[in-house]
């Protein structure tokens, strides 16, 4: 005993005693109050060592106060600072699946209003051991078994441990950036920062990133939307009047396609047809299908999909909307608009964490009522999951639990994963595909969890259909972005019947075609060839969905409509159309490429150049704008007639099914549910899936096991 105490009689003691102890609590929260996703053992390594370097660096303050009493009051102070963060973390995280930020800590109102009076229900039994060691570190202080070190620190001394903190969270950092390149600049889940640095490093972390966006958006006034209203105004595309409200009061469910590649449809490998029921809603008279339809994604890749899908504005040219602005932004998004002009209902269903690009957060400001994420499906069994979420066989059948409480009409987006790079999938998942064998497994891996993409979808649409879902909704289709990336294009190359050798900048061009496809019974359907991108599908589904989208701030056009731009950009700001593919080469020239041959241009005549430059500048425009709404949150300033700005406070992702059920009951006899117009009946049963990891058993029997997640 009497070596402990001399151990602690020291300030550099003290200090290690209670760096130890909070690395010892945000341990144990890393692990077992957060669904942090460490996998490996390099990250387990990481998470170990991060709360260690800000830890120290905070407590070291206390080494420059030569008086002991003020010293070790301060010490302590700092110590409680940092156990009450930790722990209003957890307790926030319960109920939100997210950490706090430095505007909800600044919003404290907001945060209790949030929490209600659920705060008390989400403390457990063993929270009292987050704040046990404070106590007994002070009793043991007053009783003097701890003593005061009445010797001064020397500056320099106190200097050194300042540095060695500094020092130790740059290895730290620079280990993180090792396992996750570019973690601070394309931050894609925030509870990435708290996995590699540690809770102190992600308030820090969102603290600048606020002040910057804050910087920039304190020069902001009313009068800066005023350009972009002009443009949006001048480009607006009037609907088809064949096509306009034809979905009126339809229920929308739309299918998030991950890493879907249009090239895909139609594609036989070893006399395999890799997607046959996709193949047919393409060529179905019932299917508007898009040929020359592109993913516009930059940095943000899926998150930048649903950015222009829901809101028909462009990715930012570096990171994401939805980690960089999304949580604070105000948007005038697909859900909220279809509630406010029609009544629809909302949800999204995703297998993955739900602070995966912030969804949590940045649903809640799209005007989403539901978000079922990971926690809402069954992850007990064996394989059920991969790097990115439950697979999509499984994900889909469970999900129609939910589905049928929604009411009608509703607007719902399924996000798929199982399809994502670097596509794992065993053989036992298949119906015996094949893959083809190139010389790059993952080309090879693609096409087969394509494959298994396209049999989720088919059990998806079965089940629509013995449901009655199916004749009541329009179903959209759509590919986020690109499976395979440009350095893997020249070992597909063989298999679109290219030359890897002559592949170049432009047959890369080509291969951001990804599917849209609209389908619903009735339509008149058909495949088009107007050029368009994700940018155009919001004022597509809105006006087929009888909502006219002049007044709202959208960069796209209604691709059924005769005014549409078919003037696709990209991100990187090269564009393409009917005509032309213009890319900007390593020299920053412009090549030219003729559409109909594929052939460069050498050289374009004054003519073209004109057409190219006019047509260049005006999608820059629309980019630049874009990116002024978004940064600037410029739509605070902004509301369309008719449109009420959403409330983000009004929304709560917990015990969703509770509120749905809730929701049922009160309105009663008024119920527009599947399940109540089914005379309350559940209508799972009608979902056939032969997913691997049922092990063969009774779909329905396995059904009712998984679905029993969150009831």
């Amino acid at each position: 005993m009497n070596k402990k105490q001399k151990l602690f009689t020291t300030r550099f003691g003290f200090i290690t005693l209670l760096t130890i102890l909070i690395a010892l609590k945000s341990i144990f929260a890393y692990y077992f109050e957060f669904n942090l996703g460490i996998a490996d053992p390099f990250q387990h390594l990481i998470a170990v060592l991060s709360p260690f370097a800000t830890t120290i660096f905070l407590l070291s303050i206390g080494l420059y106060i030569n008086r002991e009493k003020i010293a070790y009051t301060v010490t302590l102070v700092l110590y409680f600072i940092e156990t009450l963060i930790l722990y209003s973390n957890i307790i926030y995280y319960r109920q939100f699946t997210d950490f706090l930020s430095f505007n909800t800590i600044i919003s404290a109102g907001k945060v209790s209003k949030g929490l209600g009076s659920s705060t008390f229900n989400l403390m457990q039994f063993h929270d009292i051991f987050y704040w046990l060691d404070l106590v007994i570190i002070i009793v043991l202080l007053v009783r003097g078994i701890i003593k005061l070190d009445t010797r001064p620190i020397k500056r320099i001394t106190a200097f050194a441990t300042t540095i060695f903190a500094v020092f130790l969270f740059t290895f730290n950092l620079t280990l993180a950036e090792s396992n996750r390149p570019q973690l601070l600049g394309r931050t894609f889940d925030r509870s990435y920062i708290v996995k590699y640095l540690g809770i102190n490093s992600f308030l820090v972390y969102d603290t600048v990133k606020t002040a910057q966006n804050d910087a920039v958006r304190s020069n902001t006034d009313g009068t800066d939307i005023t350009p972009v209203l002009d443009y949006v105004n001048n480009n607006y595309a009037a609907p088809n009047p064949d096509y306009y409200g034809v979905a009126d009061k339809k229920n929308i469910i739309v299918i998030h396609l991950e890493s879907f590649q249009q090239f895909l449809i139609d594609y036989k490998i070893n006399g395999q047809e890799v997607t046959p029921f996709i193949n047919s809603l393409y060529h179905s008279n019932d299917t508007l299908a898009f040929k020359n339809f592109f993913h516009q994604v930059g940095q943000g890749k899926t998150s930048d999909a649903e950015t222009m899908m829901e809101n028909s504005l462009y990715g930012l040219p570096e990171g994401s909307v939805f980690t960089k602005l999304g949580p604070d932004n105000t948007f005038q998004a697909a859900p909220a608009i279809l509630n406010q002009q029609k009544g629809y209902d909302s949800a999204v269903f995703h297998g993955n964490v739900a602070s995966f690009w912030s969804r949590n957060s940045v649903y809640k400001n799209f005007g989403y009522h539901y978000f079922f994420d990971q926690s809402y499906y069954d992850t007990s069994i064996a394989d059920s999951s991969t790097q990115y979420g439950v697979k999509d066989k499984l994900m889909l059948s469970q999900s129609v639990k939910y589905l049928e409480q929604l009411q009608q009409p509703f607007y719902t987006k399924f996000i798929t994963v199982t399809n994502h790079y670097p596509f794992p999938l065993d053989d036992e998942d298949n119906d015996g595909f094949v893959r083809p064998q190139t010389d790059n497994q993952v080309v090879n891996n693609y096409f087969a969890t394509a494959h298994y993409l396209d049999n989720s979808i088919r059990e998806f649409f079965d089940y629509l259909k013995k449901s009655g879902i199916y004749d009541n909704s329009m179903i959209v289709l759509y590919g986020d972005h690109y499976g395979l990336s440009d350095s893997d294009n020249k070992s597909l190359a063989p298999l679109l019947d290219k030359d890897p050798k002559t592949w170049n900048d432009n047959d890369n061009a080509q291969l951001q075609r990804v599917p849209f496809m609209i389908n619903m019974p009735g339509l008149k359907g058909g495949i088009q060839n107007q050029y368009g991108g994700e940018i155009d599908a919001l004022p597509t589904i809105l006006h087929l969905a009888g909502v006219d989208t002049k007044g709202y701030v959208q960069f796209g056009t209604d691709l059924l409509s005769s005014q549409h731009n078919a003037n696709v950009v990209f991100r990187n700001k090269n564009f393409i159309n009917k005509d032309y593919t213009v890319i900007h080469n390593k020299n920053g020239q412009e090549d030219i490429y003729d559409n109909k041959t594929g052939l460069l241009i050498e050289n374009p005549s004054k003519e073209i150049l004109k057409k190219v430059k006019n047509i260049q500048e005006d999608r820059n425009t629309s980019l630049s704008l874009s990116d002024k709404v978004n940064n600037t949150n410029l739509l605070r300033f902004y509301t369309p007639t008719g449109f009420t700005p959403v409330d983000p406070t009004q929304y709560n992702y917990f015990d969703q099914i509770q509120q749905l059920e809730k929701m049922r009951e009160s309105l009663g006899n008024k119920s527009t549910s599947v399940f109540s117009e089914n005379n309350n009946r559940s209508t799972t049963t009608n979902y056939d899936t032969d997913a691997a990891e049922l092990y063969g058993r009774n779909s329905i029997d396995n059904l009712n096991i998984l679905t029993n997640k969150k009831d």
